[in-house]
């Protein structure tokens, strides 16, 4: 498994929005929250399973993150293993504790939606 590199992870960390646009979907950019954790790169769907970006990936599409004036190529995979899902939950919280819907980010019916992204 390859791992973005720092100077993206760091872009990735300090940008509280990012947009995604999955291959099934190219034209239709979505805006969606990006965290961190060590050297993985997660994100999670608002809307649970009902997030059109998410069924996307969940099929085992690929998809483009922009960020910064990037376009990055990346390919999903699930995280459904408790210690990724609570890696990511408190890399949301400690990003975006301030928002008001960080807590729904860590509710347990978005958890499965967990996504760890890697560049392709």
């Amino acid at each position: 498994m390859a791992h973005f590199d720092a100077d993206i992870r760091r872009a990735l960390q300090d940008t509280k929005e990012v947009r995604i646009r999955t291959e099934k979907h190219p034209d239709s950019a979505v805006v969606i929250w990006v965290v961190v954790a060590g050297e993985d790169v997660f994100v999670r769907s608002f809307r649970g399973d009902k997030g059109r970006w998410y069924r996307d990936l969940a099929e085992g599409g690929e998809a483009t993150l922009e960020v910064g004036g990037r376009h990055l190529p990346v390919q999903a995979t699930s995280a459904k293993d408790p210690a990724s899902i609570e890696r990511a939950s408190a890399a949301f919280l400690a990003k975006y504790g301030p928002s008001p819907y960080a807590e729904a980010m860590v509710k347990p019916e978005v958890l499965g939606t967990t996504l760890r992204l890697d560049p392709r």
